[in-house]
């Protein structure tokens, strides 16, 4: 299942957490060897500690995790800004509440493999993708921001997303790193629905809190 952990569940979901920063350390700085705060077993770095939500994919108990996102509006502090701002033109203006950034998505390869065989890597990529769509239409966002590799319009096109590159910039790394805008919208949730033969949503939606007033008056009905 997927869902999204927002900044006042954190302590709900304090397992699921702990798995994705650890994933992430493994990744990011121990796999591909970026630049990366690393504190202890964990990657996790000052944006984390804005109280950004995460969409992840975990089991039906919410104890395992396969992989997940990190998603923090525009109108705030992002990486696209911060550290990557050579990577898009000057005069794109990519600051509004509709636009969110999505930063250090990663799947846990060896515990899809292990329950889901029949899910390589590029398939659960591309349903994390599916489930961002679902998630971000779910939460009135019409576009959502990624810088990322060239190889990796691959897996996009694989999924049925649509990408509009913005630009790109050499001296981040061994490969250049683009800016890309992702169009969010019912015609590409059909299209990417299409594509990787999923018709039942991925996302689920949370649940309304409902009052102690509201509880009460069920109760005595």
């Amino acid at each position: 299942m997927f869902i999204v952990i927002q900044a006042h569940e954190y302590h709900k979901y304090a397992n699921i957490l702990d798995q994705m920063f650890r994933l992430r350390k493994t990744i990011f700085a121990d796999t591909l060897g970026w630049d990366v705060t690393v504190i202890g077993p964990y990657e996790r770095d000052s944006y984390d500690a804005l109280g950004p939500a995460y969409l992840v994919w975990c089991d039906e108990r919410r104890v395992r995790f396969y992989g997940g996102i990190r998603l923090m509006p525009t109108t705030g502090p992002t990486l696209l800004y911060d550290v990557f701002r050579e990577t898009f033109p000057a005069a794109t203006d990519l600051v509004a509440p509709g636009i969110w950034e999505g930063t250090r998505m990663c799947i846990d390869e060896a515990a899809i493999a292990s329950e889901f065989p029949d899910i390589d890597a590029g398939r659960a990529f591309s349903l994390l993708l599916l489930a961002l769509c679902e998630c971000a239409l779910d939460h009135g966002i019409h576009t959502m921001i990624s810088n990322y590799e060239p190889y990796l319009k691959r897996v996009y096109k694989r999924a049925g997303a649509e990408v509009d590159e913005l630009g790109r910039c050499d001296g981040y790394g061994k490969y250049p790193v683009c800016c890309g805008a992702f169009e969010v919208s019912q015609r590409v949730l059909a299209n990417m629905r299409r594509m990787l033969n999923v018709s039942a949503p991925l996302y689920v939606r949370p649940k309304p809190i409902r009052s102690v007033t509201t509880r009460l008056l069920e109760m005595a009905a």
